[in-house]
């Protein structure tokens, strides 16, 4: 029996993860408050004006690999979500100095095909798993120490996934130009490319190209947030906004209390009540480096010489494996790198209404030392010029949002971390303390949903799911329907 005014959940931040614990919890039939300190939920997946009146940019996240045909949005009814996932026909270029590009579309063999010599090589590695992406990616997106449903399938993922990505381009591709794009997609990982575990970025990041592409929502991403609060609300939720909460007690009761955090918020939100060795794990949690996003207001469609490109969601921009490679190490070894790997999106070219007619905007970011201040505008925009002749001639205006002033605008961002924590295999393994309760922690009614749990980073909402599902079997003994 609740309390008069208590909830069974309640949930402390509206990003994603957090939406997805209380979306989760509402349709098992359960009293749910969301409190969020923002004027508007949504977390990272929001957008705004931020340059010029009538561009529309994504604030934060733009392109969503893993918000489609995972266990989370791909069971959400379309009547209840109502979002339009635009995907674009290539989920991402790779564009060289000679006017070429490699590029990932829906199609395995096509892409293969335009890798020469390394197409069959291709074949063999990304096939099984873009092919059985739905039994993959429901594995995958667990918390690393699980028994898989597919276990032959999830097996043979983490033996290949255990390489790093240099190992594996090295030893699998004979070209230049396939082990660079291999090295674009594993420094998603955020790591230095020799570092073990890079390789499955690399793959997981193919193998959703393939299976569903890298789509976008139709009006941007805050159309996410928006649909996600939305159908919270015709679920009889609570959602309250512009409540800044720095003690959990000032709380109504709830039989659960999920965090939608990082360590470092949820240190500051339970101060010296959790137990000491709670305390001690979570103040060890590492965050990774940062980045430097800049925002672009376009009078056209950015220039690429490789035609390509002019059909991708997402541009990888760094040239060579050794250039990607030197990049990423240099970031992890607290230096900027002056050639900075670039990950750029162009979604008005697919989402017209993004921009007034006939212009558009484009947002791209490169990974800098955790903490930086240092504005990387120059850097960024010098490496889309030389892959796009005239691109800065095209700029209306510019925001630029270093790592420093990422953590300003919102806490769960340490450092401009948008990992939400350091992706090495011991936080892979161990995420965010030592336990094979990866969501429970402190007091039994404690659960973390961030990104900063399994299975971490991306718009998923596998971490708020996943966290969800623990409560109501652990507390309510309700055994969630598998997907």
């Amino acid at each position: 029996m609740l309390r008069s005014g208590s909830y069974d959940s309640i949930v402390l931040g509206a990003g994603p993860n957090g939406l997805a614990a209380a979306v989760t919890m509402a349709r098992a039939g359960k009293s749910v408050l969301v409190v969020e300190a923002r004027e508007s939920p949504g977390g990272c997946v929001r957008s705004d004006e931020g340059t010029l009146p009538g561009f529309l940019h994504d604030t934060y996240a733009a392109i969503f690999p893993l918000a489609c045909g995972t266990p989370f949005f791909g069971g959400l009814p379309s009547s209840g979500f109502p979002v339009e996932w635009i995907v674009p026909p290539v989920a991402v270029a790779h564009p060289f100095d000679d006017g070429t590009c490699l590029a990932l579309s829906r199609s395995e063999e096509a892409s293969a095909q335009a890798m020469g010599e390394d197409g069959d090589a291709y074949l063999d590695l990304i096939g099984s798993f873009a092919g059985r992406w739905r039994a993959l990616a429901g594995d995958i997106l667990q918390p690393l120490l699980h028994v898989p449903r597919h276990p032959a399938l999830f097996l043979s993922f983490c033996l290949k996934g255990l390489q790093s990505a240099q190992h594996t381009a090295n030893r699998l591709f004979r070209t230049e130009k396939a082990r660079a794009l291999f090295a674009g997609l594993g420094a998603h990982a955020i790591l230095p490319l020799d570092s073990i575990g890079t390789a499955a970025f690399a793959l997981f990041m193919a193998a959703s190209a393939h299976a569903t592409g890298w789509p976008i929502p139709r009006g941007g991403a805050g159309r996410i947030a928006d649909a996600l609060a939305a159908y919270l609300r015709s679920m009889d939720a609570e959602i309250q906004l512009s409540r800044e909460v720095h003690d959990f007690r000032a709380l109504p009761y709830s039989r659960v209390l999920f965090f939608d955090l990082t360590p470092r918020q949820i240190l500051e939100t339970t101060g010296r009540l959790l137990p000491f060795r709670h305390r001690i794990q979570l103040g060890r949690y590492r965050y990774g480096p940062g980045v430097c996003k800049v925002d672009w207001a376009l009078d056209g469609p950015i220039p690429w010489t490789a035609p390509g490109c002019r059909e991708a969601g997402t541009v990888h921009l760094g040239g060579s494996f050794r250039e990607i490679a030197l990049s990423e190490r240099r970031v992890w070894q607290g230096a900027h790198p002056g050639s900075p790997f670039v990950i750029c999106t162009q979604p008005s070219l697919f989402d017209p209404g993004r921009a007034p007619r006939g212009r558009h905007v484009a947002w791209a970011y490169c990974h800098v030392p955790n903490g930086s201040h240092q504005n990387m505008a120059e850097r960024i925009e010098r490496q889309v010029e030389r892959f796009a002749p005239g691109f800065t001639r095209l700029i209306l205006a510019r925001r630029v949002m270093t790592a420093g002033s990422l953590q300003g605008r919102n806490p769960n961002l340490v450092g401009g971390d948008i990992a939400s924590g350091a992706n090495t295999m011991y936080q892979l393994l161990f995420r965010p303390t030592v336990s094979w309760r990866p969501y429970a922690f402190g007091w039994s009614r404690f659960r973390i949903c961030s990104a900063s749990s399994p299975p971490g980073a991306g718009v998923h909402g596998m971490c708020g799911y996943n966290a969800a599902r623990n409560a109501l079997e652990e507390i309510w003994r309700i055994k969630s329907p598998e997907r």
